[in-house]
């Protein structure tokens, strides 16, 4: 892991500092473990874990003007200083228009301002302490600073309501913890805090100008080449050059590499086949920059990129996909390798690993995808978020509604109406549309409380039944079913405070608001898979989570990504503007079925496994589960009853963070007594908690 942490501390309080931190309570010296200051006194910055040097670049106007970029930036040292002119006087865009993804954080006098990204890929976490206000790009650090204990709300929102943002809010699984929304800035004042935003919101008023499609589509590719352009213009490095043991007897240098568990020096990405990875495979392989292997090692030809497919070889079914990985892999610029994996890459085979930051569903495929990156390069382009940024959310037809764009649905609808083969899908869809758009917020949000309450979970049945469930301003999450009733009236008490917060409601069209939460949740995602599956020396690049990537995408008129195969299309026509043309037949083809037999086959091999891990769950002690009802739908999904697979990978992934959270020993500052750490008393039994928890927030 790899984050920055700071604080600000007002004049009257500020603590103690000393040469390396803050002096505590008990006379002992405070610093972030494994840390780097990259300024100190009087609002000190570290950057923490293996940053690569040419990751953290500090400008400087003067001795009270800053700026610290941490992450890949595209940005020149003048375009910095031209950027930390206009943050002085307030204008913070400026600081997140930059190709790459990263963090930029800027000092004026007393004022520290900290960007988020707007997909949530890189967060930003704050909380209150010692007179003023600590700051980090990972919310354990700071649980550790003020021995935080589980927020037993949150965790139950996650399980609840994991795609509504009114329900989690801007709290974290560490009471006390808070999370700035994406698209925002942190901006502290001698320790006091303001969150503002960044990005204008379409209005819910007033329709956004109509762009033309084509110039839409040329901006995302060029933000997608500057994108990868980034990447490939960084220094490169060469992992573990400088720890190597040396000859081994029998082993040569790749064999010892893959001893260690390092990554293939140079570029590399994946390639599934899919539109997305394989845009990004032709677009870092075309480009100037020569993205293979570093010069003077390995082949030593500095021109070709290693891109890697995964052959699951426990479950069938992506043959075509393997197909057009293999044709697309015939470039000459590429070096093609495929990975297979047998039963110990399926969901679920490996319950053990490291600690992440947050619990996140990817912890129960961490193994799968450390299986295909440990074969891959330094730094390894990735199509995560793809799906998100240029895919139409079906809550959008909403919106096209909203505008008087009626004619836009009649290709969307078309295609559901063929897939269910039910002549009155027109009708169905078209009324959940008209009633979304007609829906206030406030309402939609007291239709979610009421149905947890009432435990009212229907489950949508094909394409139809999950466009039409998703047609709402929020549902609730798979994972609510087996939840106790006194965790799913927390949650309910959460969204009813939402609705009494002053300003309430997104400021978004509904579809436009599903969408950004939706890429939300998929960032978090990334990020905690990037942890679990982190394979030493290597960095996983996704360009499509970029900023101006983002951006780019939002572009897009709705009515071009409502149409069937959209996103096809789209990259489709940024490789061509790129000089790609040639692309295999059936490119794009979406490929949803192999993903749920894996899960479906890993839950039946390692069902043992798992009825263990439940035996005395964590979260039962917390009060938001029973034991034997998550028994009871791990053995039915085991055996193959139709369950929703994502819920009971929720419960799982949770319950594997909890154990992995309780069982370390150690802590993220040196300095501190052993107990400073997060949750220091562990879980007590929570029975009723919840419920007095949502009474007092009612008072």
């Amino acid at each position: 892991m790899r984050w920055l942490v700071g604080w600000s501390s007002t004049a009257a309080g500020a603590p103690e500092i000393g040469s390396a931190g803050a002096v505590g309570h008990d006379g002992e010296t405070l610093h972030p473990v494994g840390s780097h200051l990259l300024w100190g006194d009087p609002d000190p910055l570290w950057a923490v874990g293996d940053w690569r040097p040419d990751e953290v670049r500090v400008v400087k106007a003067d001795a009270q003007t800053r700026i610290a970029v941490l992450g890949i930036c595209g940005a020149t040292d003048e375009q910095l200083r031209v950027g930390l002119f206009a943050a002085r006087g307030g204008a913070l865009r400026h600081l997140t228009a930059w190709p790459g993804s990263y963090t930029a954080v800027v000092q004026v006098g007393r004022r520290i301002t900290v960007c988020g990204d707007l997909a949530g890929a890189r967060p930003v976490f704050y909380t209150p302490w010692s007179g003023g206000t600590a700051y980090a790009t990972a919310a354990l650090p700071l649980a550790d600073l003020i021995e935080a204990n589980l927020d037993y709300g949150h965790l139950a929102a996650l399980l609840a309501a994991p795609d509504v943002p009114a329900a989690v809010y801007d709290s974290t699984p560490y009471d006390g913890v808070r999370r700035i929304p994406p698209g925002h800035a942190l901006i502290l004042r001698a320790g006091a805090r303001e969150i503002a935003g960044y990005e204008q919101v379409a209005s819910l008023a007033v329709a956004a100008p109509s762009a033309d499609p084509d110039s839409a589509v040329d901006a995302v590719r060029d933000a997608l080449v500057e994108a990868v352009r980034a990447r490939l213009s960084a220094p490169r490095h060469v992992p573990g050059a400088d720890i190597d043991p040396g000859p081994v007897p029998g082993m040569g240098p790749a064999e010892r590499r893959a001893a260690r568990g390092m990554p293939v020096a140079g570029i590399g990405a994946d390639l599934s086949g899919g539109p997305a990875s394989g845009t990004l495979a032709l677009l870092a392989a075309g480009l100037p920059g020569m993205p293979g292997t570093v010069l003077g090692h390995g082949t030593g030809a500095g021109e070709r990129l290693l891109a890697v497919t995964f052959n699951d070889l426990a479950v069938g079914g992506r043959e075509a996909e393997l197909e057009r990985a293999g044709t697309l892999a015939a470039n000459p610029r590429l070096h093609h390798v495929v990975v297979t994996g047998g039963e110990e890459t399926l969901p679920y085979s490996e319950l053990d690993g490291p600690l992440t930051d947050e619990p996140a569903q990817s912890l129960v495929t961490a193994a799968r995808h450390r299986a295909r990156l440990a074969a891959g390069s330094a730094d390894h382009f990735t199509g995560y978020g793809a799906r998100q940024v240029l895919d139409a959310h079906p809550a959008r037809l909403a919106d096209l509604l909203m505008d008087r764009k009626r004619r836009h649905l009649v290709r969307p609808v078309a295609a559901l109406t063929r897939a269910d083969g039910s002549v009155l899908v027109p009708a169905r869809v078209y009324g959940a549309a008209r009633r979304l758009a007609r829906t206030p917020y406030r309402t939609g949000l007291e239709v979610l409380a009421d149905r947890l309450m009432q435990r009212r979970f229907d489950d949508p049945g094909g394409a139809v039944g999950a466009s039409l469930a998703a047609l709402t301003w929020g549902r609730p999450g798979p994972a609510a079913r087996w939840l106790t009733g006194e965790a799913l009236a927390e949650v309910s008490v959460r969204l009813q405070g939402a609705t009494h917060r002053s300003g309430v409601g997104p400021g978004q069209r509904p579809g436009d608001f599903r969408a950004r939460a939706a890429l939300t949740r998929s960032a978090t995602d990334l990020r905690v898979l990037d942890q679990a599956a982190e394979i030493r020396f290597q960095r996983l690049h996704a360009p499509f989570l970029d900023n101006q990537v983002v951006r780019a995408c939002r572009t897009l008129p709705e009515a071009l990504r409502v149409q069937p195969g959209a996103r096809a299309a789209i990259l489709r026509t940024v490789l061509e503007g790129a000089g790609v043309a040639d692309l295999p037949p059936g490119w794009g083809a979406p490929s949803h079925a192999s993903s749920a037999a894996a899960a479906r086959t890993g839950l039946r091999v390692a069902a043992d496994s798992l009825m263990a891990l439940f035996g005395n769950p964590l979260l039962a002690q917390a009060g938001l589960v029973e034991a034997r009802v998550v028994r009871k739908a791990l053995r039915a999904g085991a055996e193959g009853e139709a369950l929703p697979l994502d819920g009971l990978a929720d419960l799982v992934s949770l319950e594997i963070w909890l154990q992995r959270l309780l069982a370390r020993r150690g802590t993220c500052w040196t300095g501190t007594p052993a107990r400073a750490r997060a949750v220091p008393a562990g879980i007590t039994p929570q029975r009723g908690a919840l419920g007095a928890g949502a009474a007092a927030r009612r008072a």
